[in-house]
């Protein structure tokens, strides 16, 4: 009985710890072809590297790189909002790694 009551106990303290995980870990964001995100200049990122950014896909990469090429560098990360497929809910899960610096000017016009 004393034996029995011990490994109930036991079992009852290791229980809880097998359901204690990280969310994700950069192995398994690499095995769904996700790499572990740095934060992008918007400005200068490549469909690639918008890809491996939480929820965007290669479409809305795509999307994301048509839109500067037409329209011309981003002035603040809140204009991504204005891309078809990019919802408020998608932006901000993408908002922590990304930065919209300033374009390079050209200097005597030239």
């Amino acid at each position: 009985m004393k034996t029995a009551c011990g490994f109930l106990l036991m079992a009852s303290c290791l229980l809880p710890s097998a359901y204690c995980h990280p969310a994700q870990t950069s192995r398994e964001l690499t095995s769904q072809g996700k790499k572990p995100v740095a934060i992008l200049d918007i400005n200068r990122a490549t469909v690639e590297d918008f890809a491996t950014l939480p929820g965007i896909g290669p479409e809305l990469a795509r999307r994301i790189v048509a839109y500067r090429a037409k329209h011309g560098p981003f002035r603040r990360v809140e204009d991504l909002l204005a891309i078809k497929g990019m919802g408020h809910k998608k932006w901000r899960a993408i908002r922590p790694y990304v930065r919209a610096e300033a374009s390079p000017t050209r200097v005597g016009g030239g």
